[in-house]
């Protein structure tokens, strides 16, 4: 596999890429819905797929793109969390060295319903009760973190990486208490980068433009990257005063399931690759476009091989813009020439196939 970070690793350094922790979900998806469900009515789906979700989306996005990836999270000792051990750790080759199985705890579990573009999740799980004896808050020493934040909840794991030198990136949950206080993100002291997506970032800044707000937020944290769905990804840098801005790839979207962890992955991959701005925002834009053509949050994340095929599919064709072109250049000193040895694993309609 391609080890993107092969350029600036250095003798010594980190066994680890990146650090997550988080809840594995089992995620079951619906796809080709004509509309959202109606109460009342049954709606049946031309599709259907099942992978680990959660924090498995953001954790397969980065090691199918080469990164060196550890996972603390919790697993139920059921058949769902049997499955997505297995996928993760031998299908994806994560580490799971800082998670465990805890006996008599079930699976979380997520139906996703994709139409019309967009998705309906309708969820279920019980919080993971503690390890005996407590485990302490000391993230796998690693490049980079990845946190989620929680809108009025601090993480002393996120703290203490960020203290033992892992450049930490974040994103933000949807606050469902309507208060969007800049206060109740009091980690992003911690972070060099953080990444919402429009709504939330003009919500947290009180603007009514995604750049402004990501304007605003560079104030507080180093760099800040605000999604803007059709329109594509701003971001400015707080240290240098530099912005960029790159279009969305237009494709045709079959499930959008973590398409935004999958933008995570691929700017945290050429951050720590020391890529230009730009660069790292069209990367992250083309593997998140590239996510939406295939079922599931984790298992559809693209690897090398799938960017390269699309740079070799728009090369080919004469109606590509020449924007197009010019924007992904930098893509002709990085991409694979061998084939993959073997395909990388897609959703599948169910588990547990007798003989697979």
């Amino acid at each position: 596999m391609l080890d993107p970070l092969a350029g600036v690793r250095a003798e010594g350094g980190p066994e680890f890429d990146v650090y997550l922790t988080g809840t594995v979900f089992l995620d079951i998806i619906f796809t080709g819905l004509d509309s959202a469900p109606v109460r009342g009515t049954e709606s049946w789906a031309r599709g259907m797929g099942s992978s680990p979700g959660g924090i498995a989306n953001m954790a397969t996005a980065l090691a199918r793109l080469g990164l060196r990836t550890t996972l603390a999270a919790a697993f139920g000792d059921d058949m769902y969390g049997e499955y997505c051990w297995e996928a993760l750790s031998r299908g994806e080759g994560i580490d799971l060295g800082p998670s465990r199985t805890v006996p008599g705890w079930h699976s979380p579990v997520t139906v996703s319903m994709a139409y019309e573009g967009e998705r309906t999740m309708v969820s279920h799980g019980h919080e993971a009760p503690p390890p005996e004896p407590p485990a302490p808050v000391r993230p796998v020493p690693a490049k980079a973190a990845v946190a989620l934040l929680v809108p009025g909840r601090r993480e002393e794991w996120l703290a203490n990486a960020a203290r033992s030198g892992s450049r930490v990136f974040a994103d933000v949950g949807w606050d469902d208490t309507g208060r969007w206080d800049p206060s109740d993100l009091a980690d992003l002291e911690h972070c060099e980068a953080f990444l919402p997506n429009a709504e939330e970032a003009m919500r947290y800044t009180r603007t009514d433009c995604p750049r402004a707000a990501a304007r605003a937020l560079a104030d507080r944290v180093p760099l800040a990257v605000v999604t803007m769905g059709e329109k594509g990804a701003y971001a400015a840098d707080g240290r240098t005063g530099e912005t960029a801005e790159v279009p969305a790839i237009v494709v045709e979207a079959l499930d959008p399931t973590g398409a935004g962890d999958v933008f995570v992955a691929g700017f945290v991959a050429g951050t720590l690759a020391d890529w230009p701005l730009a660069d790292r925002l069209a990367f992250a834009c083309l593997t998140s476009a590239l996510s939406v053509q295939e079922f599931g949050g984790s298992l559809s994340a693209p690897g090398w091989r799938e960017v390269a095929a699309w740079w070799q599919h728009v090369r080919a064709y004469d109606d590509q813009s020449r924007d197009t072109l010019r924007r992904y250049a930098f893509l002709d000193g990085l991409l694979p020439g061998a084939a993959r040895p073997w395909p990388l694993r897609r959703a599948q309609p169910t588990l547990g196939f007798r003989g697979a």
